[in-house]
């Protein structure tokens, strides 16, 4: 895995940066750490350290307004992760079929056992 998954998946790791995600992502103009942190039970300081790991992990950006530092977010940085995710629940899927495959040609179903308890032992 590049160090930039590994980057994003850490920054994705903590709800609170989750969190922050999504309310920057639904402000198209971006918001400043004091219009976040209102909605949240962390101090101002703290949702500036999440907003800089989720920018150094490419998930956002800043942009100056005047004294404030807006935050955006980048929805393109997190497909590289969203499409590395897609893969392995293909490669899973692939896998699942194959056994499923497996198991439906070696034991047949017993019609007379259908509906009983499944973890109940074979005769």
């Amino acid at each position: 895995m590049s160090d930039t998954l590994s980057g994003v998946f850490a920054a994705l790791a903590d709800p609170t940066r989750r969190r922050l995600l999504d309310a920057v992502a639904a402000r198209p103009d971006g918001a400043t750490a004091t219009e976040l942190a209102r909605g949240l039970p962390v101090t101002r300081q703290a949702v500036v350290k999440h907003l800089q790991v989720l920018v150094r992990a490419g998930l956002a950006e800043t942009r100056r307004d005047g004294r404030e530092v807006r935050y955006l977010a980048r929805p393109s940085s997190a497909r590289p992760a969203g499409a590395w995710i897609d893969e392995r629940a293909t490669a899973w899927e692939r896998r699942l079929e194959r056994l499923s495959t497996l198991v439906d040609a070696r034991a047949p179903v017993d019609p007379a056992r259908h509906g009983e308890d499944p973890m109940a032992p074979l005769d």
